[in-house]
């Protein structure tokens, strides 16, 4: 707990973080005297945001981008840091996507979701601080802990992981359900740390790839998570699927319908091999299709709520 406290922060920083941060009191909370702000990071950032914020501040004198927020400002502190060769110091105020530790960066290109994968996205220096739960909303709690549950489960299947990588998955996944079951918030931040160092050295898998879809059309992140990696642990026979399940179960998540027509999104879909060459099973067509169906139907959900 603060953490960010005990950090010397640089002078004359960038930092990008989303609405609210100076209202929630963040920036007051880092301290900082000097620095430039870029407070408009949309969910789901699109490519044309990293674009604007190229555009008005590469020709200024800064060495150092602080990523404060969610998983979006952090993804695109750490993309314009790569881009701009600046030093990134990520600083999460939500607990789900890991995005603090890992050399991922996801964005809207052409307004699908798309996830760049390189090791100069990786952050410089990570300050993981519970503080910034206490002033959080339960909704986004909800959705950062599925997330981070997500990850750490199809990060553990994947066919790209190793012993380092499961032991990772699995203790991060201990921590968050024990955190989601006995209500103690505080403990989402360690999960989520140790999730973003599991997945993010293996790579998540197919419940990743259907969820992209979903959020296309506005349903966040953990949200569409929620059914889709249900959807995946089923597909794959994950020892995950029954624990998973229940917390999706307790955290009593609305169910989620594709808009789009199934044969297109599954086309989508089928283009996601970051994701779907990772899958311990492999995926065809008909199994994309038929598992969208089961999600539009509610049909995942009956499975262990009967």
């Amino acid at each position: 707990m603060n953490s960010v406290t005990e950090y010397n922060f640089p002078n004359n920083c960038l930092i990008i973080t989303s609405k609210g941060a100076k209202s929630r009191g963040w920036l007051d909370y880092l301290k900082l005297d000097n620095f430039h702000l870029f407070d408009s990071v949309e969910s789901n950032p699109s490519i044309e945001t990293v674009q604007k914020i190229i555009s008005e501040f590469e020709n200024l004198n800064f060495n150092d981008i602080i990523g404060l927020g969610g998983g979006s400002s952090l993804d695109v502190a750490k993309f314009i840091g790569y881009k701009l060769n600046k030093r990134k110091i990520m600083i999460p105020t939500t607990f789900g996507s890991g995005s603090e530790v890992t050399r991922i960066s996801v964005l809207k290109v052409k307004g699908k979701k798309k996830s760049f994968h390189d090791d100069k996205i990786l952050a410089d220096i990570a300050i993981v601080d519970p503080y910034f739960i206490k002033s959080t909303p339960i909704e986004i709690i909800k959705n950062s802990a599925i997330d981070a549950c997500a990850q750490c489960t199809e990060g553990y299947d994947s066919k790209n992981g190793n012993q380092y990588t499961k032991f990772l998955c699995s203790k991060s996944f201990d921590i968050l359900e024990k955190a989601l079951i006995d209500e103690d918030y505080e403990k989402l931040a360690l999960g989520s740390l140790i999730s973003g160092l599991g997945f993010g050295n293996c790579s998540t898998t197919l419940g990743h790839a259907l969820s992209y879809v979903f959020s296309n059309e506005g349903i966040s992140h953990g949200h569409a998570l929620a059914f889709t990696t249900a959807a995946a642990h089923h597909f794959n026979n994950s020892i995950f699927f029954e624990r998973f399940s229940n917390l999706v179960k307790k955290l009593n998540f609305v169910k989620i319908k594709l808009k789009q027509d199934l044969e297109q999104a599954t086309d989508l879909i089928l283009m996601d091999t970051k994701h779907l060459d990772n899958n311990p099973k492999t995926v065809s067509k008909n199994d994309i299709m038929q598992l969208l169906d089961n999600i539009n139907s509610g049909k995942i959900f009956e499975k262990f709520r009967s």
